[in-house]
């Protein structure tokens, strides 16, 4: 049993793994759940804990049983309900770290760094200190700003957490959430305020954000795009697989669509406008116009440099459609597709032309219907759209079909059934 007296700052808490009484691992700790409160501390009454499958869930503190280096012990019941932050309540990863805050003395502000919690002799967490950096509005002689001094203060040396800055900054947070993938970070800031869930998305790098974006429900992309200046989003925008692009301007008024079409590069904006013209449920709408398109002399080892891209997502990687100039949707006649496993097995100096596989394609008016039963007759994870001419258009991958046939608050509802659950309510 953790002791009393015991301090835990959050900023070493989170990450740290979760364990049942029995040793098994049920997760780690992604934040820590404060209750503000009109007068004095505010009470950490839980953790939110990753669990497998990127689940994020409440444990609450009452169920926690030992907190030391490098571990936290639960009762091993574990509600699997998705976390969902509730009135009066803060993270403290997600929204405090980076807040700055007023000494009570007047002497200043500091913008905070970590949270400890401490606990008391009723069994309670209190946030009772605070590792902070003082504000420093001097510059020095060569006309640098210099960074304040950091130092550990009581909870009562600075006025109410429960206020904060307009703008806030998220350096912190995004140093905490640095190792997480799109999905995860997408998750991590659904669950944070609007208000700070755009100064999140404003702090992140338009590559980043683009991908982030990709993951999140339709109405929070629309709510981050909209906050963002013009200028910014549609350069969000042109980072964003096309497809996806199209769809999230489809989900944006006519006036803010068009504005932000004509502030992409004309490239950029000639392909996601060419997505736009077809509905949503054929294979033009659910294509993307960016697939890897080579020429048939191209080298087998040249096109493995081609799938390795990082940007590339998985189901577009698995093959290469082979074409005739031009290479650029809409391309010369297509060709076929050579599979990576196929170029596995094949020579490194081999022509693409020389290991073409035939493959069924559809039009751009194809059905969503004929679209799935054709990947999953073949087991293909994308499928190739030409036109009338044999012109490849672009290709529908499996991922994007998933999107359209799962219901469309699937990235914010519970399907999956509940685990035994620890039956008390947060305070």
């Amino acid at each position: 049993m953790s002791a009393v007296g015991t301090r835990v700052f959050v900023a070493r808490l989170a990450e740290t793994a979760v364990f049942d009484p029995l040793g098994d691992r049920v997760g780690r700790v992604r934040d820590v759940v404060v209750l503000m409160r009109p007068k004095g501390a505010p009470r950490a009454v839980g953790l939110v804990v990753e669990v497998p499958g990127r689940r994020r869930v409440f444990l609450p503190m009452t169920r926690i049983t030992s907190i030391d280096a490098g571990q936290v012990i639960s009762t091993g019941l574990v509600n699997m309900r998705r976390f969902e932050q509730r009135r009066m309540e803060s993270l403290v990863v997600g929204e405090l770290f980076d807040r700055v805050v007023a000494f009570a003395d007047g002497s200043g502000s500091a913008r905070i760094e970590d949270v400890s919690i401490e606990k008391q002799r009723n069994g309670d967490w209190m946030v009772d200190r605070l590792f902070v950096r003082r504000m420093q509005p001097s510059k020095s002689t060569l006309g640098l700003r210099r960074r304040g001094q950091s130092e550990v203060v009581d909870i009562t040396e600075v006025l109410s957490l429960a206020s904060t800055e307009q703008n806030q900054g998220a350096a912190l947070l995004l140093a905490a959430y640095e190792d997480l993938k799109p999905a995860d970070l997408a998750e991590a800031l659904h669950d944070l305020s609007q208000e700070r869930r755009i100064e999140v998305a404003r702090a992140l790098d338009d590559e980043r954000l683009a991908d982030v974006i990709e993951e999140l429900p339709e109405d929070t992309q629309v709510e981050i795009m909209t906050a963002l200046e013009p200028g910014r989003a549609a350069d969000v925008l042109e980072a964003m697989q096309p497809d996806d692009a199209a769809d999230l301007l489809h989900e944006m008024p006519d006036a803010r669509a068009s504005q932000l079409l004509g502030l992409m590069e004309p490239e950029d904006a000639r392909d996601v406008q060419r997505l736009l013209a077809y509905d949503d449920y054929t294979a033009g709408g659910l294509m993307t116009t960016e697939p890897v398109v080579l020429a048939p002399e191209t080298s087998i080892a040249a096109a493995m440099a081609h799938i390795r891209r990082a940007d590339l997502p998985p189901a577009l990687a698995s093959m290469v459609f082979v074409v005739r100039p031009p290479l650029e949707t809409p391309t010369g006649r297509f060709l076929g597709v050579v599979h990576f496993q196929r170029m596995l097995r094949e020579p490194p100096h081999q022509s693409l032309g020389d290991v073409l596989d035939a493959v069924d394609h559809v039009g751009p008016s194809a059905p969503l219907a004929q679209v799935t039963r054709l990947l999953a007759t073949y087991n293909l994870l994308a499928l190739p759209v030409l036109d009338p001419d044999r012109r490849l258009l672009g290709a529908v991958s499996v991922d994007d079909v998933l999107d359209h046939m799962l219901p469309e608050d699937w990235r914010e509802d519970d399907h999956v059934p509940d685990a035994p659950v620890g039956g008390e309510s947060r305070g």
